[in-house]
């Protein structure tokens, strides 16, 4: 079966073809920021995107016709299981009113109704970063006040992927296995597999361990007071969420320059990336706790898994829990192809009401 994937980003937009399991196109579309920044809302840019989508594949040799469906990435909807969805009508009103924030990923799942509907094939969306299979104890706080029930966001597209080619690697299904994934990337997170489901996670946007420019878990009463400094919302907002993390203590965003100026002895470099391991590693000792340290495999994926160094020490850190996996990169692309294919192959999908 031909299926036809689209993974929109800020700026640009990733499509791939796949034959089966086989990946064999995958093209990478820039958009000049200019055009981008034309429309007032992220869904406005459906119509664009759509169009240079189609261009696209028509000068890659591709019809509509030629595929059994297409598959986008989920965004920002409501909180759902885990899963391939079809695109109804449902997901389509709330990426027009997106209950938590637009993001460019909402697209995915919109351009694919779109293009599959000319055609008279289905669109899906598979695990997108919404995915919530967290166990009551997990939503409490510490604050029984609205707004502060903890929420289930997180990488969940790789997560799923990168947790089943590790019970593959392990020779037992997902469902029956407890792992601790930890996503490091642009955004990290890390998460509990509890038997097939993430009953718990810490996702940098809130709280865990900093990123590379996300500051994770912050004092709260210096937080306040930063709140009331003076500074806007949108301030507030910007720096404890692109100029946080790595980035507010080396001034550099580039995990392998932290890396690199780290090795050579840099001791601002070598602090601040020992620090990112020890808080990936306290993450991960927590969702070991969760799991009542039952665990049968620790799991690194994401761009930052490519760095020995920083495996290494947060290893050092948590090696004695259980064995540890490396899947560096990210398998974004595939997932949402093996998703569809599942789908089309059983004929089963879950329905987003």
């Amino acid at each position: 079966m031909r299926i036809l994937v689209i993974n929109p980003g800020a700026t640009s937009t990733k499509i791939a073809v796949f034959e089966d399991e086989k990946e064999v196109m995958r093209v990478g579309i820039n958009h000049d920021a200019a055009k981008i920044a034309e429309y007032p809302h992220v869904v406005d840019q459906m119509p664009f995107r759509r169009d240079v989508i189609l261009q696209t594949i028509t000068e890659k040799g591709y019809k509509l016709e030629d595929f059994d469906a297409i598959c986008g990435r989920g965004g920002l909807f409501k909180h759902i299981p885990s899963g391939t969805y079809k695109v109804n009508d449902a997901v389509i009103e709330d990426i027009k009113h997106p209950p938590y924030g637009e993001h460019a990923a909402n697209l995915g799942a919109y351009i694919s109704k779109e293009l599959a509907d000319q055609v008279g094939i289905p669109a899906f969306f598979v695990d997108p970063v919404c995915v919530d299979e967290f166990e009551p104890l997990a939503r409490y706080s510490g604050l029984n006040y609205p707004g502060f029930e903890r929420q289930s966001f997180f990488h969940a597209l790789n997560h799923k992927a990168v947790a089943r080619k590790a019970a593959e690697s392990l020779g037992k299904p997902y469902e029956e296995l407890n792992l601790i994934v930890c996503h490091l990337g642009g955004g990290v997170s890390v998460a509990a597999h509890k038997k097939g489901r993430v009953v718990d996670v810490f996702n940098v946007k809130d709280e865990g361990s900093m990123g590379m420019d996300r500051g994770g878990t912050l004092p709260a009463n210096a937080l306040v007071n930063l709140c009331f400094s003076g500074l806007t919302k949108a301030d507030v907002k910007r720096i404890i969420g692109q100029e946080g993390g790595v980035y507010s203590y080396t001034g550099t965003k580039d995990c392998l320059e932290v890396e690199t100026k780290a090795l050579e002895g840099d001791e601002t470099m070598k602090n601040a990336f020992e620090a990112l391991a020890y808080q990936l590693a306290k993450d991960v000792g927590s969702m070991a706790a969760v799991l009542k340290f039952d665990v049968d495999a620790i799991v690194y994926t994401g761009g930052m898994a490519y760095s020995k160094p920083l495996c290494n020490m947060i290893t050092d850190y948590v090696g004695k829990i259980a064995p540890v996996l490396k899947f560096p990169g990210e398998e974004e692309m595939k997932a949402l192809a093996e998703g569809a294919l599942r789908a089309l192959t059983t004929g089963k999908w879950e329905t987003y009401e």
